[in-house]
């Protein structure tokens, strides 16, 4: 996938999200990197690993789809046809997330802090930063990353 595919597919989640949620996951990451800027390496990679563990919107819609199309299935085969109106939703739900970004579940999971992808990255990249992988953006003479808000600009122009 191409650079601006890759932030067209992060930015559909994100302009079907309210303005609130987006600002508490966007100073959730800010403070999270802010925190772990003051940390030892072994606290900044247990983070990066916790964050590389972390669901995304993608597969928490993608998982409770599949187990509701499956169950729906399954229900409709041994109890009762009506049954088969779940998979039917649900995978109309699914390919309206895949087109736009949004379906009804989307709303509930980002008051929840569900973040997409691109979200995640955003923090696990800054963190790496922090740690040392990417050894250009520090200031040589002082030995230490110059601000935070620097450090998310070199990150947003990464995804």
């Amino acid at each position: 996938m191409t650079k601006a595919g890759s932030i067209e597919e992060a930015d559909r989640v994100r302009r079907h999200t309210r303005w609130t949620a987006l600002q508490k996951i966007d100073a959730g990451i800010e403070d999270s990197v802010r925190f772990h800027s003051k940390q030892p390496e072994r606290v900044i990679g247990q983070r990066i690993e916790a964050l590389n563990h972390e669901w995304s919107m993608e597969r928490w819609i993608e998982t409770n789809a599949s187990l509701l199309a499956f169950s729906g299935t399954v229900l409709g085969i041994t109890v009762n046809r009506k049954w088969l109106a779940v998979p039917l939703v649900v995978t109309g739900f699914l390919f309206q997330h895949a087109v736009q970004g949004w379906c009804p579940p989307v709303p509930v999971l980002r008051r929840m802090g569900v973040r997409t992808r691109g979200e995640i990255d955003r923090e696990k990249y800054a963190l790496k930063v922090l740690r040392g992988d990417f050894e250009e953006l520090r200031d040589e003479a002082a030995g230490h990353i110059l601000n935070i808000r620097k450090l998310m600009a070199a990150v947003e122009a990464t995804r």
